[in-house]
């Protein structure tokens, strides 16, 4: 259960983040509203995730994942380009959230 409420929480931040650019400095307020409440969903579930799960483990895959959720969000949505060097580092990011929970004794809880 606690990487379900992890996965909530990764997802609800990649919405708020989706939502901060339309939300243009607060001055939208549906978008605004939106992004809020992701966040606070965001907090709440990953709290729920860190009684399990090894702080640093569980804000390694939060953001190894989420940036390359927001970067994928960003490129299908909102016209960002990714070229070679981007999608490498991402890729590295993956690996390191994949090592460090395949082969790490760190992750052990």
């Amino acid at each position: 259960m606690p990487y379900l409420y992890l996965a909530i929480a990764i997802v609800a931040e990649v919405i708020a983040t989706s939502f901060l650019k339309q939300s243009d400095g607060f001055r939208n307020l549906g978008p605004s509203l939106v992004m809020a409440a992701g966040y606070a969903i965001a907090f709440y579930f990953l709290s729920l995730a860190l009684r399990d799960i090894p702080t640093g483990v569980a804000y390694a895959i939060w953001s190894g994942v989420g940036i390359v959720l927001i970067a994928t969000v960003a490129w299908v949505f909102q016209g960002q380009r990714l070229d070679a060097p981007a999608l490498f580092g991402m890729a590295m990011i993956v690996a390191g959230v994949a090592i460090l929970n395949l082969f790490s004794r760190t992750a052990a809880h």
